[in-house]
């Protein structure tokens, strides 16, 4: 989890450059995270259509209620993020992807 917080491009620069990148969310053991941060799902190539950034299809989906909405006050919402506080597991939202939050990277093997 990164210390710093930026856009969701900003996050994935810096996983980047650390030899990583923005967390896939692929698995129940990494969908327990509680933080609020961003990951490595966009729909930014065409709307409403969310891939993750190694180009994996979307499988498994933790979107709340209601989400994604892209109702971003007249920004379209295209990256995902964890929002923490959920007492679901149903707890991703999209924003819009210049907003800052913090990132979560991820090294594959």
């Amino acid at each position: 989890l990164s210390r710093n917080t930026g856009p969701w491009e900003n996050g994935r620069m810096d996983c980047r450059a650390r030899g990583a990148d923005l967390v896939v969310i692929d698995s129940l053991e990494k969908q327990v995270l509680k933080t609020q941060a961003w990951i490595g799902l966009t729909d930014e190539a065409h709307e409403g259509t969310w891939i993750w950034i190694d180009g994996s299809q979307l499988t498994l989906m933790y979107w709340r209620e209601g989400q994604p909405d892209n109702k971003g006050d007249n920004k379209p919402e295209n990256c995902a993020h964890i929002i923490t506080g959920e007492k679901n597991l149903n707890n991703w939202n999209d924003l819009p992807c210049e907003n800052n939050l913090s990132w979560i990277c991820e090294k594959k093997d």
